[in-house]
């Protein structure tokens, strides 16, 4: 008779090798599918499937339910509406379950760098979410999410309503351990003061054994089922060999209440169920509250995903989902209601209110052919809208992902308290034992709750607290001012910023250029001449070309142009080479240049002077103030820039600036700014395509909102509305986010400095303990919460 199957429960065929290690034995299989199911199976570490499964695996159904939800993550119609697809990476963002501490996103971090094809994943403990992107070729996302559920955590791609469901039935929990846990410290208290302090003075042996046993019985449901959420925690970190802060809060509860059960059974001895039941109970409250403050802080971006509508009105007044528009898709937005997608307006006119994304409070007015965005509302008008970006790629799904990519990249202070976070846990362990050992010799019936409030009162919750609650409030604040983190770093640098270096174009000046003066060199009409000049600038994308769209004429197309980043255009056109640019790019070494010098644009024919303009480009309204504030707070600002004409030198001497970079090319912008003292940090804000070299190679930069994409992809942050000041107030704020985080580690430090000897010596009584360690938390939470304040 033929060996089952044991996966399906077929018969193996004679002669086959089929076989998978299960359960530390080679099982056979019947086929080659059975063979590979079997061992993705056993290799996502999922075994526990064929302890407990109570019948053999149907054809039709080979892969256990578990397998299989996180196999459908690898469709390729699924994965649209949550994996980024790069140059040769994919990119998720993953809500995570389970994650308490820093030592489980280390964790996390840690065992996810190890599987073949992660690029780089990243763990932010407030918001618990994690930034993955990993080589679909090397590897799928269903095996990476197995990877997490191995660790003992759970994970999917982050979606702000399911993460909300999530957060409310977590805090439903909570509560109800936290109902168990208090009404069990009520009725443990009250028999504990009857026994302490001897009520009933004259109580009959029989009874007091009564009230241990009735104790016991209150405090078992508090140990088993309220204190459950820290021995999960903990014995993942145990299981990943790994030390977290609540592995001393479970070794605490559990040696108390076997201590406690042990005294009870035997009648001999001292119960602590009233400390089991307190601790619990306190310890539940500190991480609820916590829990509660952590969410305040996340909430601010994942709320933006709820701003997008979640049914759109095609053209043709049919509806759709939201999620479900692709590119070139037209769909109608009446009055008030809020924009589905990121798109253009391809007829109508209204006033959009894009304070949610720019922080401007003022609507803005839109017409045909301007861009509009996902989440912001409508005014008064009927729009018709061309989707341009899916979801995916929309503007408000980049706000999110990069603030989870500055949230979650830490400075190099955050990087070492959880380092000694996770050393100070094996520190306070030893300590708890040799306080034990030395208690045991002098004191042995104060021995055991006196390493209880070692245990306790030490838990480094608050040092691991310190750091990412006050960046993910200060992230979310700067999304409030209109400003986009791209870069970790900048909360970080932004403090240490001693010179600020400013383009002038679209910067300093508003980037409206206009023509004042157009001068004819040739016998050519000036009409013809603005027309060759536009259509030799439709080829580039920067403030001075728009200011020739007006003139465009397709009778005076190129046949070739070619643009010459930070010097200017040339193109052939009926075997004639035309140049527009500076002075220097328009005319060659044999040309005759006339003498009118003031002109910053210049149109040449084979070398010949054609035309030459004088542009004007009116100052922004706030640049005065910026510079000025900038200088009050000892800042040098110098202003660099490509325009070598009278107008620069005029806007630098209105506005005041330190310094004055004129005719600078963009290789040479970067050179200057190479040619700092090294102990300048500089500040580089910037608009156009010759300004992306310099943004790239900054100490730090930002990028106008309405500049080039280019631009805004080299910088470290992004302007999305066009008010300057807004930089001095992230400065501002970056320094007091500094102040925090400093305040929160020197009060957990302090904290455990001045308790531990204390809680040792005898002196701290459990009950204080657990208040102490929760208070700690709260305090250090609460304390980043101000970032979120106006006023501080």
């Amino acid at each position: 008779m033929n060996t089952p199957c044991y996966h399906c429960g077929d018969p193996v065929p004679q002669d086959t090798t089929w076989t998978v290690e299960i359960l530390g034995q080679a099982r056979q299989m019947c086929c080659p599918g059975c063979e590979a199911v079997a061992q993705t199976i056993v290799d996502s570490g999922l075994t526990s499937y064929y302890e407990y499964r109570t019948a053999t695996a149907d054809k039709a159904d080979l892969v256990p339910q578990q397998l299989q939800s996180l196999s459908l993550y690898d469709n390729e119609d699924i994965q649209q509406d949550f994996v980024r697809e790069n140059e040769n990476t994919n990119e998720v963002t993953l809500s995570l379950e389970g994650v308490s501490c820093a030592a489980c996103a280390w964790l996390i971090e840690k065992h996810l760098k190890r599987e073949a094809g992660v690029v780089n994943i990243r763990v932010n403990t407030t918001t618990h979410r994690a930034l993955l992107s990993w080589d679909p070729a090397q590897t799928k996302l269903s095996q990476l999410l197995s990877a997490i559920h191995r660790l003992g955590y759970k994970a999917a791609p982050f979606e702000a309503d399911n993460q909300e469901q999530h957060y409310h039935d977590t805090m439903k929990s909570y509560l109800y351990r936290l109902g168990i846990a208090g009404l069990a410290t009520m009725q443990v208290m009250m028999l504990a003061v009857a026994l302490y302090f001897e009520v009933f003075g004259d109580l009959d042996e029989t009874f007091r054994n009564y009230f241990r046993w009735v104790s016991l019985l209150f405090a078992t449901p508090v140990l088993l089922y309220s204190a459950l959420p820290f021995y999960l925690n903990a014995w993942r970190n145990l299981r990943a060999r790994t030390l977290g802060m609540d592995v001393p809060v479970s070794i605490a509860l559990i040696f108390a209440y076997c201590a406690s059960l042990y005294a009870t059974v035997t009648e001999q001895g001292e119960v602590f169920f009233e400390s089991i039941s307190m601790f619990t109970f306190f310890l539940l409250i500190g991480r609820y509250l916590e829990m509660r403050a952590r969410r305040k802080a996340a909430a601010a971006s994942a709320n933006l995903l709820k701003l997008i509508p979640a049914m759109a009105t095609l053209a043709d007044g049919s509806q759709i989902a939201a999620k479900s528009l692709k590119v070139g898709d037209v769909v109608t937005v009446l009055p008030g209601e809020s924009l589905p997608a990121d798109g253009v307006i391809t007829s109508g006119s209204s006033v959009i209110d894009e304070s949610m994304l720019t922080g401007e409070p003022l609507p803005v007015g839109r017409e045909q052919g301007h861009d509009v965005f996902a989440g912001t509302i409508n005014g008064d008008g009927n729009l018709s809208i061309e989707v341009t970006q899916d979801r995916q790629h929309s503007l408000i799904s980049n706000i999110i992902r990069l603030q989870d990519e500055a949230q979650a990249s830490k400075p190099k202070i955050a990087e070492i308290a959880d380092i000694v976070a996770r050393y100070f846990v094996a520190t306070i362990l030893l300590i708890s034992a040799c306080t034990w050992l030395y208690w045991h010799q002098h004191q042995p019936e104060d021995a055991l709750w006196i390493t209880l409030a070692v245990l306790v009162a030490t838990c480094p919750c608050a040092l691991s607290l310190a750091t990412p609650t006050a960046l993910t409030c200060a992230t979310s604040r700067l999304g409030r001012f209109g400003i986009l983190l791209r870069r970790g770093h900048v909360l970080e640098t932004l403090c240490n910023v001693n010179q600020l270096v400013i383009d002038k174009t679209g910067t300093l000046t508003e980037g409206n250029v206009r023509i004042v003066t157009t001068a004819c060199f040739s016998d050519m009409p000036e009409e013809a001449v603005l027309s060759i000049a536009a259509e030799l600038e439709r080829y580039a994308n920067h403030p001075i070309a728009r200011a020739f769209s007006a003139y465009r004429n397709a009778n005076f197309a190129f046949d070739t142009v070619k643009n010459e980043v930070g010097f200017g255009l040339k193109g052939m056109r009926a075997a004639q080479e035309w140049r527009i640019g500076k002075q220097e790019f328009a005319f060659t070494e044999q040309s005759q240049i006339p003498s009118a010098q003031d002109f910053q644009v210049w149109l040449t024919c084979e070398g010949q002077a054609i035309a030459a303009f004088r542009l004007d480009d009116p100052i922004r309204s706030d640049s005065k103030s910026l510079v000025s504030a900038f200088q009050a707070e000892g800042i040098q600002v110098t202003m660099l820039t490509g325009d070598h004409s009278e107008n620069a030198t005029r806007v630098a001497e209105t506005l005041a600036v330190d310094k004055l970079i004129s005719g600078a090319t963009p290789q040479g912008k970067l050179q200057y700014l190479q040619s700092l003292d090294k102990r300048q940090v500089a500040l580089m804000i910037g608009d156009g395509v010759n300004d992306a070299p310099v943004l790239a190679g900054a100490h730090l930069s930002l990028a106008m909102g309405s500049g080039t994409d280019v631009a805004k992809s080299s910088a470290d942050m992004v302007l999305l509305g066009d008010h300057l000041d807004r930089v001095l107030e992230a400065r501002r704020l970056a320094i007091r986010t500094r102040k925090i985080i400093r305040e929160n580690l020197a009060w957990a430090l302090g904290y455990n400095l001045v308790i531990l000897p204390l809680a040792v010596a005898g002196l701290v009584a459990p009950y204080i303990a657990v208040l102490g360690m929760s208070a700690s938390s709260i305090i250090v939470v609460s304390n980043s919460l101000r970032l979120l304040k106006e006023d501080g």
